[in-house]
């Protein structure tokens, strides 16, 4: 015999540290739930401190201030169950946990068991693994709770959880997004529920944390492996959804948490049939980069945002991306000319800015700049110019948007790609001068292929920007190829390089010139210390720099 249950997946964006406000927005989807008929909810691992809460972990202040949010959640449940993400803390220790609420009491918790330590990771500093795999029953039905990693493992908790008589699993996540990855989760989720003969609820979190961005794509999955419902990319949602669980009496009682000895689902009308569509790759990076600003400028008090517009592709990509994240209304774009930047630049900068409907303005640094020189010409007499002149004209736009970041509260937006922070092409306290790197994960091959994808939309970024040479307009006729190998051949090697981890022999042998490739190792490796002192930006590869790479500025390895 079968029995109709209807479970909802509450995917919703939390704030790291915003115990009332996350409290609130548990509560609000809890009742939202009920009111669809829903039989239980789930919300995103550690939905009650946001995730990830870093060294919020080590105040004990938050963690019972956490524990005290959770009480004010059990109150406002009743006649559904809640599986809501939160910190435990017992004999000391503390625990990445999931609650099971029901008629205002906590029922049971299930503890984390697999720690990821890799990667963005860094549970094994804050958490101790569970390790009691265990199981609820709702009635007829036994459920299984586990968190994130805890679903990735084939021999892990939800093998033992499917082996207890556990038929439906509920897996709470704060999965961060990277590209491909809904595609590594659905894999690994539908495998589970086939080989296990389970039906999988996975919630996911979504929002943006700093460097990080939840991309949501929540889903259940039927016990042939079948997806039955998505939930939005990159947006709140709640989805609801009917499913069949076979009335399993016999399961085995061991390790079995009653949550309700009698239970009778509630099989009101059937819920809406939703089911997300899924984006294609530039669509679904763009969404990323777009939830990842919009969140950091928000969740940190910040209204309006200033770009310094050169009249090039990757100043184009970020305005287009603050305009489309904050309003028109709320993005400036400055350009500063020198005696180096060109009439077109000038052209474009100010085309990108009206297609896009934000404000512009032109500041002029030559004068500035002309002052830097002769204030330093005893200085620097006798000695050739070089790339010190080229950097004073980066560093006093860095100052001038500073300037203005100080005056009016704009949020800076910096405008460098991968490709230059891999390499060091850009300038410490000048370009890289700045709040938020948005596109500072985005290989330079990629931001075209964005910014293509952000015409077809509408067209804002003219042909004249995409179609001329990078250039810094720095000096007279400079080109980045002056000093960078070709993007499509530099991107693949760093690529390798950066993401893969390959040597220089492994590099070589895939075809790549030997010279080109030890110049840009050696480009990668002298400027760790400059990345250390670039702002945030939003991971949208398998590895970027920050919590994903971590090499040491002092190191003689080659």
């Amino acid at each position: 015999m079968k029995k109709n249950m209807k479970i909802a997946i509450a995917q919703v964006n939390c704030t790291v540290g915003d115990l009332d406000g996350n409290s609130a927005k548990i509560i609000e989807y809890i009742q939202k739930a009920k009111a669809l008929g829903a039989d239980m909810v789930s919300f995103p691992e550690l939905a009650v401190t946001g995730y990830p809460p870093e060294d919020l972990l080590l105040k004990d202040a938050f963690i019972a201030d956490n524990l005290e949010a959770l009480k004010r959640i059990a109150k406002s449940v009743n006649d559904i169950v809640a599986i809501v993400g939160f910190v435990d803390k017992k004999e000391g220790s503390l625990y990445n946990a999931a609650a099971i609420i029901y008629k205002a009491e906590v029922k049971g918790i299930c503890y984390k068991e697999l720690l990821p330590n890799y990667g963005v990771f860094d549970e094994h500093r804050y958490f101790k693994p569970g390790k009691d795999s265990l199981v609820f029953r709702l009635g007829d039905l036994v459920f299984g709770v586990n968190v994130c990693e805890d679903i990735w493992h084939t021999e892990g908790p939800l093998c033992s959880q499917a082996a207890l008589g556990a038929k439906l699993i509920i897996n709470i996540n704060s999965s961060p997004y990277h590209a491909g990855k809904v595609k590594e989760r659905e894999d690994i989720v539908r495998r589970q529920a086939k080989e296990n003969n389970v039906v999988v609820s996975y919630a996911n979190l979504v929002g943006g944390q700093d460097e990080l961005v939840f991309d949501g794509q929540s889903m259940v999955v039927d016990n042939t492996g079948k997806v039955l419902v998505r939930a939005e990319a990159f947006k709140e949602d709640l989805v609801a959804i009917d499913i069949d669980i076979p009335d399993d009496k016999g399961a085995p009682s061991k390790n079995v948490i009653v949550v309700a000895d009698a239970y009778t689902p509630k099989n009101k009308a059937a819920a809406p049939k939703k089911d997300a569509k899924t984006l294609d790759p530039a669509a679904e990076i763009y969404e990323a980069l777009l939830l990842g600003l919009r969140d950091y400028a928000f969740k940190n008090g910040f209204k309006k945002a200033a770009i310094g517009m050169s009249g090039g592709i990757d100043s184009a990509l970020v305005a287009a991306l603050a305009k489309d994240a904050l309003g028109g209304e709320n993005v400036i774009g400055i350009y500063m000319p020198t005696r180096y930047s060109s009439a077109q630049s000038g052209i474009d900068a100010k085309s990108v800015s009206d297609n896009l409907g934000i404000k512009f303005t032109t500041i002029s640094i030559d004068h500035i700049y002309k002052l830097y020189l002769m204030s330093l010409e005893p200085q620097f007499a006798g000695a050739p110019k070089d790339i010190t002149e080229e950097n004073i004209q980066a560093r006093i736009r860095g100052n001038v948007l500073m300037a203005l970041s100080n005056k009016f509260g704009y949020l800076v937006l910096t405008t460098g790609n991968k490709s230059e922070m891999s390499t060091g092409y850009a300038t410490l306290y000048g370009d890289m001068a700045g709040g938020f790197a948005v596109i500072k994960d985005v290989p330079k091959t990629l931001v075209y292929k964005l910014a293509s994808y952000r015409n077809s939309v509408s067209r804002v970024i003219p042909g004249s920007v995409i179609a001329k040479a990078p250039t810094a307009e720095l000096r007279p006729n400079q080109l980045d190829q002056d000093n960078l190998p070709p993007y499509d051949v530099l991107d693949k090697i760093l690529k390798e390089y950066i993401e893969e981890d390959r040597g220089y022999d492994e590099i070589v042998a895939m075809g790549f010139d030997k010279d080109v490739v030890t110049k840009v190792m050696n480009m990668v490796d002298r400027s760790e210390y400059k990345r250390r002192q670039s702002p945030p930006g939003i991971k949208i590869t398998p590895k970027a720099f920050g919590r994903d790479r971590r090499m040491p500025i002092t190191n003689k390895y080659k």
